[in-house]
């Protein structure tokens, strides 16, 4: 599929995996609109990139409602959904300290990583459903979603977030399946350790990330925002691909912790 003159929602769109995928949609010749909470920053790389924010919070539905609406608004037909909004959670299912994970911070993942990704995509598919086929196969649109290597092989610690990412990973051909008759593909990437904003830039930092690598097997680096944007937009061109989880990680498997 062709980007250039369709427009593109990219949730999370403000920073890290989000922000690279913008500019590299907009770099083909799509309308980019940032939905995301971060409206000073949100703003700011929308009017770069000529584009639109939209703030966000992927887990309120009138609220991506509103972002969808914005991104028809443009003119532009509606053919690109990426889902890379999320939040992270680190606690055991039982502590050291006997206590058992809290409930509300579990349910708080669950709502804005899986939920919020649902939310996205099926407000988004349904405004893609009412735009014209592009070609003889009757394709209208896509849709791709950020889960983790961490819903296949999810750490100590990581019960709330692996849990929220496996779910993404679940309903992907579901979704594929669902969305076939309106002509909208739907595929998941799976990320490892990638290089974002995320892990900080503290005087330790370089420390930790090179604890990260270690268990990367070639090469031997984190992964860079732009290669995933360069993967987000090789999966929206490539027609065939559909109702697929593709790992994106260097080759990594998580040890236990």
């Amino acid at each position: 599929m062709d980007l250039n003159g369709a427009a593109a929602i990219i949730s999370g769109g403000a920073s890290g995996l989000g922000e690279a995928t913008a500019r590299d949609l907009a770099s083909h010749g799509a309308t980019v609109v940032i939905a995301d909470l971060n409206e000073e920053r949100g703003k700011a790389i929308a009017d770069e990139l000529g584009g639109v924010f939209a703030k966000c919070d992927v887990s309120d539905e009138e609220q991506v409602q509103a972002a969808v609406d914005a991104a028809v608004a443009t003119g532009k037909p509606l053919r690109v959904v990426v889902n890379s909004a999320g939040i992270g959670w680190a606690s055991r299912t039982v502590g050291r300290d006997g206590k058992p994970h809290d409930l509300a911070t579990y349910r708080k993942v669950i709502e804005v990583n899986l939920v919020g990704t649902f939310n996205l995509l099926r407000i988004g598919a349904a405004a893609i459903a009412k735009t014209e086929p592009i070609d003889g196969d009757g394709q209208r649109g896509v849709v791709i979603n950020t889960a983790s290597v961490a819903a296949l092989e999810g750490q100590t610690g990581q019960i709330a977030y692996s849990a929220s990412k496996g779910g993404i990973v679940g309903m992907t051909v579901p979704a594929a399946r669902d969305l076939a008759a309106i002509g909208v593909r739907v595929n998941t990437i799976c990320p490892g350790i990638i290089d974002t904003p995320i892990y900080g830039f503290s005087a330790n930092a370089d420390e930790f990330k090179a604890k990260l690598v270690a268990p990367v097997v070639f090469p031997k680096r984190m992964g860079q925002p732009s290669e995933f944007a360069h993967l987000v937009r090789s999966l929206i061109e490539n027609d065939y691909m559909n109702a697929e989880v593709i790992r994106f990680d260097g080759g990594i498997r998580f040890q236990p912790k």
